[in-house]
């Protein structure tokens, strides 16, 4: 299974007025191959939302909760909260792709080809199995589909999860209904946390991945308890949250965004994007359309938006901020003048924000960015 992360952008003074530049942060994840196993289990809990899961994986998720009751009736405790969590991680909810009503994805979602080379964390190669049929290599296995199965295991798991007649791990809805049944084994009770990290466990072996899955699992079932996966905002907030996650998907643009909207940036940021050729929005340029649906005016610059309302700062923690306020990330964070990126909390330890070139408007853990400087209850 493969993760990836996340970067920011950076505060740079240009003549127009550019906001977002791009310190890039990688953290690598080692591929995962899941292992036998078998079972299935029982479901809970289908409803809530969560922001950054597009509503028809949200929907193949709780599918799966439902079907796999019939699969293994003995587990317990299956949601769709823990399914959201594994597929956070394996393929960001398919973002990016093009998720049919059928339940069929495009492009295709590969991992790298597991021949030993070492790329992508792999040491160990795993001759074919499947004749290139899921993942078009005759020769090796590569991870395939939503929740990053290997052609052998998805045999075994995979299920029909729409009813089409046909089983295909580049399907959400029989990617989602295999992911249940794995992870219930011969009949977990996922509601118990040592039982749940275990399942983790198996599905990919590693203990930082475990935690890092079971982290996502606690966001999304405070989630699943809010009808809007964003803490129960309202008014003002809740105009601000809403006027963001919509342009979920929009391109980054280097200097691109106003209080209209989207727009064409400027040349050029120190990643070389070239934002006149982009219509979109950088960090603050966001901030700045979604508080004009509120009625307030920021400042263009992620550093000058920091001067507004009542600042929060960085030692009150994350417990301090509330879903709306803005929240901000410098390199040396106890002066503002550093500040390089601008979101917008959504509570659950969560922001809307737009990341840097080549990366589209989207949700994002705080943690992701280094250099958390606090935050500004503007409404």
């Amino acid at each position: 299974m493969n993760a990836w992360r996340k970067a920011g952008c950076a505060v740079v003074v240009l003549l127009f007025a550019a906001s977002c530049a791009v310190p890039v942060l990688a953290v690598k994840n080692a591929a995962s191959v899941l292992g036998a196993s078998a079972g299935s289990g029982g479901g809970e809990e289908l409803g809530g939302a969560a922001a950054g899961i597009p509503d028809r994986m949200l929907a193949a998720y709780k599918g799966a909760v439902r079907l796999v009751k019939k699969e293994v009736p003995g587990c317990r405790g299956m949601r769709w909260p823990v399914l959201a969590g594994v597929a956070r991680i394996e393929s960001n909810h398919a973002v990016g792709r093009t998720v049919a009503d059928s339940g069929a994805i495009t492009p295709r979602i590969l991992g790298p080809v597991l021949n030993g080379s070492g790329a992508g964390g792999n040491t160990t190669a795993f001759p074919d199995t499947d004749g290139g049929r899921w993942d078009g290599d005759a020769r090796f296995e590569r991870a395939v589909g939503p929740f990053q199965f290997l052609p052998q295991t998805f045999e075994a798991m995979g299920r029909d999860g729409n009813g089409d007649g046909t089983v295909d791990p580049h399907n959400a809805d029989d990617a989602a209904l295999a992911a249940a049944v794995y992870l219930c084994g011969n009949g977990r009770n996922l509601r118990d946390d040592k039982q749940l990290r275990s399942a983790l466990f198996a599905y990919n072996r590693s203990d930082a991945y475990v935690a890092e899955v079971s982290g996502w699992i606690d966001r999304y079932d405070a989630a699943a308890t809010s009808p809007d996966g964003a803490s129960g905002a309202t008014g003002d907030a809740r105009t601000v949250l809403d006027a963001a996650l919509a342009q979920r998907g929009v391109p980054y643009s280097w200097g691109g965004g106003n209080a209209g909207g989207k727009s064409r940036g400027v040349c050029c940021s120190p990643g070389g994007q070239d934002g006149r050729q982009v219509v979109g929005f950088d960090c603050s340029g966001l901030t700045v359309y979604a508080f004009a649906r509120a009625g307030v005016r920021l400042p263009r610059l992620a550093a000058d938006q920091a001067g507004v309302g009542t600042r929060i700062p960085a030692a009150a923690g994350y417990k301090a901020l509330k879903p709306g306020d803005l929240v901000f990330f410098g390199y040396i964070p106890a002066r503002d003048s550093s500040i390089y990126h601008v979101g917008i909390y959504l509570g659950d330890g969560q922001m809307i924000n737009a990341p840097r070139a080549g990366k589209p408007v989207r949700i994002d853990p705080l943690s992701s960015m280094g250099g958390f400087a606090g935050g500004a209850r503007v409404l």
